[in-house]
């Protein structure tokens, strides 16, 4: 007598894959309400960022019919105006980007010796986060309404004391570099703040206790810790004024001296006609030189917020 093989029942493949199936679907169902979540994001980066920009280096490398070209790149290079205004535009980066940092940092470091809950570290964080974004034509205007020809101290100083100060300065570069390094100031503030609110008391005594003064915990330990903060602070006041045009516009009003001035004089231009593609031209360094800082900056801020927790 033969036995019949007794066979284990099989699954079914619908039953196996039934719960793993529902959960697979449901982390693809909130990875795309995720991607939806962020789709007025992208929108807005690319109706304001990416489709200005490739309209700006189509337009750089065509000419005003349509046909492909280098002409207008070159004049970057070969036209002393637009060379000159790259300079003194990067010049007056550099400089108002050190004092701005310089200054802002100082100003940054008394913040934190205070009380970290009193009322003046409120205010004064309350009063930087306005004025660094009081620019454009209202920063213009203040400093006009104060220091121009006919400003309120200019008046003063003459009506009381007899003296008529000469402040033609303020309406060329050196008056720009004033005005600028007014945002400055508090915009460094507020970026290199946490860093130094970062700074723990642990750190200064471990130094202490290997004997260690106040030099060689600045020179050692907080020095090598906030110097990638400061310098992407730095580079982020650089881009900040390099990229400025309201204020300078308001500010100058003969000749275009910086970049962003005479992309604007390239563009509105009733006297030489056809330059709206030099001007994007010299839209599109401007992102070059913008976009090299950025790049550098990520990288360093990447660096820094290990230490800034």
């Amino acid at each position: 007598m033969t036995e019949t093989p007794v066979t284990a029942p099989r699954l079914s493949t619908t039953t196996q894959a039934g719960p793993a199936s529902r959960g697979a679907g449901s982390h693809r169902f909130r990875n795309a309400g995720n991607y939806l979540a962020l789709l007025p994001f992208h929108v807005y980066v690319g109706l304001f960022l990416i489709l200005p920009t490739l309209i700006v280096a189509v337009g750089a490398l065509t000419t005003s019919t349509g046909t492909p070209t280098l002409d207008n790149v070159s004049q970057l290079f070969t036209s002393a105006v637009f060379v000159d205004s790259f300079v003194k535009s990067l010049q007056l980066a550099v400089i108002t980007a050190v004092l701005g940092a310089v200054f802002g940092g100082l100003l940054a470091w008394a913040v934190v010796r205070g009380d970290p809950d009193g009322l003046l570290r409120q205010l004064v964080i309350a009063a930087s986060g306005v004025l660094a974004q009081f620019g454009g034509v209202m920063l213009a205007f203040a400093f006009l309404a104060t220091f121009g020809f006919n400003g309120l101290i200019t008046v003063l100083i003459k009506n009381q004391l007899g003296v008529r100060l000469d402040m033609s300065w303020l309406y060329s570069l050196t008056g720009l570099a004033m005005v600028y390094t007014y945002f400055q100031i508090p915009l460094m503030l507020i970026v290199f703040l946490p860093s130094l609110d970062g700074l723990r008391q642990e750190w200064y005594d471990a130094s202490a206790s290997l004997g260690g003064g106040s030099w060689a915990f600045w020179r050692h330990v907080a020095g090598p810790i906030l110097a990638p903060s400061f310098i992407g602070a730095l580079l982020l006041l650089f881009t900040n004024a390099f990229s400025a045009y309201a204020t300078a516009a308001a500010l100058i009003s003969q000749g275009c001296p910086i970049i962003t001035l005479q992309i604007a004089c390239q563009m509105q231009s009733e006297v030489v006609l056809g330059q709206e593609n030099v001007g994007k031209a010299l839209a599109l360094g401007m992102i070059v030189v913008v976009s090299l800082v950025m790049l550098l900056y990520g990288l360093i801020q990447r660096r820094a917020s290990r230490w800034v927790k």
